[in-house]
């Protein structure tokens, strides 16, 4: 399997509801540091997994709809934790989107899998996988 990663970051703000979450459940704020990997078995006719450019463009953009925002404030996550874990898949499903609608590149269909990766610090991290 071969494996593309491109890399951002994201700066949010947001709180949580439940006990669980203790001191977290005020607003507070978080750095992310993303990672999206683009996966396949062969590569495409131009020797490559994804164009790096494009799937460096395409991230950055889903990134930006979120980037400095309070993500309290965002309807379509009302009622939801926007715990490090439903970040990765809201990116990792987003993504799968551009893929389907052509946004990577005509070659990127061909692409299996997504991997994304959020890191709060060097000792947290969270991930989502999916299939395109």
């Amino acid at each position: 399997m071969y494996t593309l990663t491109v890399r951002d970051h994201l700066m949010i703000a947001h709180s949580f509801r439940g006990e669980i979450f203790g001191p977290a459940q005020r607003l507070h704020g978080a750095t992310y540091l993303v990672d999206a990997q683009f996966r396949r078995t062969g590569l495409d006719p131009d020797g490559l997994v994804v164009d790096i450019g494009k799937a460096t463009e395409v991230l950055n953009g889903i990134l930006s709809e979120f980037n400095y925002r309070n993500l309290d404030d965002l309807d379509e996550f009302r009622g939801h934790n926007t715990t490090t874990e439903f970040m990765a898949r809201i990116i990792a499903d987003r993504l799968a989107k551009a893929i389907g609608n052509g946004e990577l590149g005509e070659h990127a269909s061909g692409l299996e899998s997504l991997h994304v990766e959020l890191r709060e610090s060097d000792r947290a991290r969270a991930s989502y996988e999916r299939p395109v």
